[in-house]
Parts: C-alpha cells; structure tokens; sequence
C-alpha cells in the first residue's frame, strides 16, 4: 500500500463508491468524511466534515448515470473544497461524460465536452485526472493540467492469456485505430480494422473489414459502449471472416438494457470492462470487471509527490 502525507485528503463523491474505497484501500488511508444530501426539492447539499485547508484534495467522481447530477455533484463538491481553502483540487474523473460531442459536426449543435472542461475549471479545479477520454482533444478543451491514464496497462494481462499467440486486435470503427494500436503493441498481436455506418443512434452497419482473421482470436477495442451496437456489429462481421473467438474489451461499460441484450445475444465470447463506473450486472458472467483502483491510486500519489506519470502507461502485472 501507498503512504501519502497528512495533507492529503481523498474524497468520494455518491457516482461510484465503490471505485474509491478500492483506491482508498490502495493508498493505505481512509476516504475523508463527506455529507452528500438533498433540499427537499432535489438540489445537492455537500458539507466536508473535516478541516481541508491547504489540504491537497482530490475528488473522486465519475460522471456516469445520472450525467446531469453526477456532473452537477461534481461542480459542488469542487465549489466547497475552493471555499473551504483548500491548496489543490485535483478532480479525480475516471469517466468523463459528455464527451461524445466533443466537435461541431453538423450546424447548430453543441460542443458539449468543451462546456463541461469550462464548468469544472471555473467552479476551481486545479487540475484533472482522467482515464481514457473519448477523443484524446479533450485534454486541449481544459486550460488546467490533464493527466490523461489508459487503462489498457492494467487489462493487457487479463487480455494475453485470452489471446494467445494468434491473437488480432480490431478497431470497430476508424476512430477507435490509435486505441487498438496500443493494445496491438502491448500483446504483440496483429491489426485488422473494420469500416461501420451509423444508421441513427441505436443502429450500426458494419460493412468492410481490412486484415486477416481468419483462424484467429479477435480483440474489439474501444473506450465505451452504450447499446453494444459498434461492438455487436463488428463481431458479426469477424465471424462471418472466420474468426475462431471474438473478445471485447472496453474502458467505461455503460450498457442499458438495449446494450446488455445485444451483448446477450451477439457471438462476442466475452466482454471485458474496468470499474470506471459501477457494473452492475455482468450479463450471465459475459462481462469480466477489472479494477483500476491501483491505475488511479498511483496517479493520484504522482499528482501528490510532483513525479512522472509516464510510468503508468506501462504493463501492471498481476
């Protein structure tokens, strides 16, 4: 377990628990004492039940489902830490929401990731720490540091042993190649990509696939799933080539029921997620949880001591 100082303080906010207590573990201290309420007509109390003045705080809080009120609890817990004169306030976002809409694509839309940077920056943030944003130009949205971390280091080895030596890893879209690439170096695996069309918002084609998979065992990557339609789509596709097994392994699982019967349904053998938010049903066991709660702790330690992250981006072994 990781030491830190006295003037360190970790807190939790309600979107995933869970997550934090397992960092907490890891960096061998306890989560400070938080009061997260409600007024009677829904609006978020916080109250910070011990003294952080000229503490180093750091806020844990993805914002997951609910996304207005997980962002919003966010807000106001950063607004309480500056209030309360705290030193440095690191918002600790193990899934960013609102990311998907991260340029103006089409006329009289919003870039929503961007407003999201603009509201945790000025209700005084000092810096974030994030896991595998959804386009890595969010980072330029902020005008605070960003320690951007990639969970591939910590599924890799869960990864390897599904894989073999045979292994292919395959970007469902083309905006998931550079993702597939770090996965394809890390297992030494070879590269296939597969060209999608997005018919609305719940329906995906795949039509071309670029590579050999034939008598191979695929690797899906990509940092989300919402309705498992890219994924689905994809596998489909792979087993039509001749693939022998298809995997799948996503950052941030946020299936609804839409999501969760397509996966139930598809010829993916196994989906493999981390904790970035809570996972609440792992569809018959076709969903494998691996935890990132040691990734996080030890950025948060780096934050802390003024050290390199860099050497996070390497394989964590069991």
């Amino acid at each position: 377990m990781l030491a830190l100082g006295k003037n360190t303080c970790v807190f939790s906010g309600t979107a995933n628990p869970a997550l934090a207590a397992e960092i907490a573990k890891e960096m061998g201290k306890p989560l400070g004492d938080l009061e997260v309420t409600r007024f009677p007509d829904g609006e978020i109390f916080v109250k910070y039940m011990e003294n952080i003045r000229g503490a180093d705080v750091f806020i844990i809080q993805p914002t997951c489902a609910p996304p207005n009120e997980t962002l919003m609890e966010l807000l106001i817990l950063i607004d309480a830490a500056k209030r309360a004169s705290a030193s440095r306030i690191t918002a600790v976002i193990p899934f960013y929401g609102y990311a998907r809409q991260d340029r103006k694509d089409q006329p009289r839309v919003p870039i929503t990731a961007k407003l999201v940077a603009n509201l945790i920056t000025v209700a005084g943030a000092s810096r974030i720490l994030a896991v595998d944003l959804h386009s890595q130009q969010i980072q330029g949205f902020f005008d605070i540091p960003v320690d951007h971390l990639n969970a591939a280091p910590v599924m890799v080895p869960y990864l390897r042993d599904k894989l073999g030596k045979e292994g292919v890893v395959v970007a469902p879209d083309s905006g998931s190649v550079k993702l597939a690439q770090t996965y394809c170096d890390m297992l030494n695996a070879g590269l296939a990509v597969v060209a999608k069309r997005r018919i609305n918002a719940l329906s995906v084609e795949s039509s071309h696939l670029v590579g050999d998979v034939e008598g191979r065992i695929c690797l899906l990557t990509d940092d989300l799933t919402t309705t498992a339609g890219t994924l689905t789509a994809a596998a489909s596709l792979l087993k039509k080539e001749g693939a022998k097994k298809v995997y799948a392994a996503v950052t941030h699982c946020l299936l609804g029921s839409v999501g969760r019967a397509r996966l139930m349904d598809s010829c993916i053998d196994e989906l493999v997620v981390t904790n970035s938010i809570p996972v609440t049903d792992n569809c018959n066991g076709k969903i494998k949880v691996v935890s990132i709660a040691k990734l996080l702790s030890e950025g948060i330690t780096r934050i802390h001591e003024g050290t390199s992250v860099s050497s996070l981006f390497k394989i964590h072994d069991k």
